[in-house]
């Protein structure tokens, strides 16, 4: 039996959006996965030091000769990766045993459109799979790796290629009673969160808080009037089971927690606040509203709202087929 090497976005993540792309990458590599063994490395901690890498140990050899190495999501891509703490910490001394990777729905980070230092291009150029084509989250991504030399393609978030225009159909257009609300921490409260949460409670009639994020919980603590608002556990399980159990809406700032909520067929409207909501809503059209337009917000929870996401399946199933047979 071959082994498969799956990077993993969700070890020592902080963001439990990681564990979110990570079901969605394993739930559309299944068919492929189940006639190999899994092995799994990490992406946000160093898998290897260099002396295990330099011996070359029967261990390291194991992950070094799997047949496929798929990396997970998340903005992985950064133009310097000699920084404190990079989102994929890779390094010139400890990359070796992952050459050869398969990019699965991963974003670019900020700076992306900027140069591309001389020792980030080597490892980059290096480390991924000059065979295939990698899939990329966006535009921008795409534009990146193949600036790197490599084959790319749009494929969208990978979280969202279960949004089929049948099962976007199945997503109420009308107001829920209740409504699951996201943050993005910040050092100290943003007025313009004090009004979501204002807007919220004149609107619903439970609100609920999901903390996705490790200090999420304690910056919605900073808040005038949560009494109300239910907190649920920081988990995805816990979130899976609100969302199965409930009818409900989502508003929020984290993305994937919007589309986590969609994949349940909950209507969602995600504040856009960084690059990724603003290029995947551009491609993709969420029902998305700028922070900063807050005060039209009202009017879209009170309004029929359809979701009407829209991918690439032709694109979607032409980087599948390089690996699964699919009737595209």
């Amino acid at each position: 039996m071959d082994n498969i090497l799956i990077l993993d976005t969700s070890f020592a993540s902080m963001n439990k959006g990681d564990d979110i792309i990570m079901e969605c990458v394993r739930e559309e590599l299944k068919p492929f996965m189940e006639k190999m063994y899994e092995l799994n490395l990490p992406t946000h901690i160093a898998p290897f030091h260099w002396y295990q890498v330099l011996r070359d140990s029967t261990y390291v050899k194991m992950f070094r000769n799997c047949k496929y190495k798929f990396v997970g999501g998340s903005n992985l891509l950064i133009p310097r990766l000699l920084t404190h703490f990079p989102q994929w910490n890779i390094n010139i001394l400890n990359y070796q045993p992952m050459k050869g990777c398969i990019l699965v729905g991963v974003g670019a980070g900020q700076g992306a459109e900027g140069p591309i230092d001389w020792y980030s291009k080597y490892i980059y150029t290096h480390l991924l799979n000059r065979e295939y084509f990698h899939s990329m989250r966006d535009e921008r991504s795409k534009l990146y790796a193949e600036r790197l030399g490599l084959k790319a393609l749009n494929t969208g978030c990978v979280t969202m290629w279960k949004l089929t225009p049948g099962f976007c159909k199945t997503i109420p257009i009308h107001k829920s009673d209740k409504v699951v609300l996201t943050l993005k921490s910040k050092p100290s409260p943003d007025p313009k969160d004090q009004e979501l949460i204002n807007i919220l409670l004149r609107n619903y009639n439970e609100v609920h808080f999901w903390p996705q994020s490790i200090y999420d919980f304690n910056y919605f603590q900073g808040f005038n009037d949560i009494n109300t608002i239910h907190v649920l556990p920081p988990s995805l399980n816990a979130y899976d089971d609100y969302l199965s159990a409930n009818e409900t809406d989502y508003v929020g700032i984290r993305l994937h927690g919007g589309v986590y909520a969609m994949r349940h067929k909950r209507r969602a409207i995600i504040i856009a606040i960084d690059e990724r909501a603003r290029a995947i809503n551009e491609m993709n059209h969420l029902n998305c509203i700028e922070k900063e337009n807050l005060e039209d917000l009202e009017g879209m929870i009170n309004s029929n709202l359809p979701t009407v996401v829209k991918m690439d399946y032709e694109t979607i199933n032409k980087w599948k087929s390089q690996f699964i047979e699919y009737d595209v």
